[in-house]
């Protein structure tokens, strides 16, 4: 290792915010290089604190990913903003994620506002130049470096990969020299059985439109592991407010459900390398998003 060459060890928290689907979990998975974020098209995909880590030679990267910044309106809205406010907090560098638009709008605006009352150094990230000519980056750039004193600004894309390293590169620059916090084969701090939920829940997203995905959530009531068999044994309750949504989650002839439960299987599979047995239920639980003490028992499991 470089730290017994003499060489120092970098190691840090870096926080990952930006407006609601701007493609903050997809730039995370590509930082770690490997899925622990859920992905999906529909904004507020992220609701919790995700920590992913890439561990390297000479430094260790602690990312945090956030809650989109957005308008609360639902009790679930509420605690998504004061988790997305405290990851301003008690990091060594912050990575603010814009697409890439000469306009900017309110919500960055906001975010600009709330970025002007600390001393963190903060990195602009660009993201989703695959969507754009060349040409049209300088301008974006020259946008933002009017509107706030950023160390560096970084033009990337989550999706192919582009500019990736860079980005990399950069972040161990402003990174302090510090002790590796984690084990480097560790890639997240989330429990298992967290994931798995996640998972199910993107599959979902994925698969339903119009209010359905911003009523569900996906608790994971069982994992066993048979060594035996090398088999998972997983059990889910999936969660909405209506029950017109659970018929709308399970599908005609169950066939909805079927799917979500397949395609989250074959996730898994390849995560966790061994074959899964998963059971899925839909259950109603009107108005979980407006109560705190369900809230906390199936989303933020306080």
């Amino acid at each position: 290792m470089l730290e017994e060459a003499g060489k120092s060890f970098k190691s840090g928290f870096i926080s990952i915010i930006g407006r609601t689907n701007v493609g903050k979990s997809t730039l995370l998975n590509q930082l770690v290089k490997q899925k622990i974020s859920i992905i999906s098209d529909k904004p507020q995909t992220t609701r919790n604190r995700i920590v992913g880590i890439y561990t390297t030679e000479r430094a260790q990267l602690i990312f945090v990913d956030t809650p989109g910044f957005h308008k609360p309106q639902f009790k679930l809205n509420e605690m998504m903003m004061e988790i997305a406010r405290k990851s301003l907090e008690g990091v060594d560098i912050i990575l603010y994620v814009v697409e890439p638009e000469e306009k900017v709008g309110a919500g960055d605006q906001y975010i600009l506002a709330q970025l002007q009352r600390i001393t963190t150094p903060v990195i602009l990230v660009i993201n989703k130049i695959d969507t754009i000519q060349k040409n049209r980056i300088l301008p974006v750039i020259e946008v933002y470096r009017h509107l706030y004193p950023f160390r560096e600004i970084v033009p990337v894309s989550a999706l192919t990969g582009e500019n990736i390293e860079t980005l990399l590169d950069c972040l161990i620059t402003y990174l302090p020299e510090g002790p590796k916090y984690y084990p480097e084969d560790m890639i997240t701090d989330q429990p298992e059985r967290v994931i798995m939920a996640e998972l199910i829940r993107e599959k979902i997203l994925q698969r339903t439109q119009e209010e359905i995905p911003y009523s569900v959530a996906v608790v994971v009531e069982k994992m066993e592991y048979n060594q035996e068999r090398n088999l998972y044994t997983i059990q889910a309750t999936i969660y909405v407010e209506k029950d017109s949504q659970k018929a709308i989650v399970i599908g005609k002839g169950g066939q909805m459900l079927k799917q979500i439960g397949t395609l989250a299987r074959q996730e898994m599979e390849a995560i966790l390398g061994s074959q899964v047995y998963l059971e899925l239920w839909v259950k109603v639980k009107k108005n979980w998003r407006m109560d705190e003490r369900s809230l906390r028992a199936m989303i933020y499991q306080t």
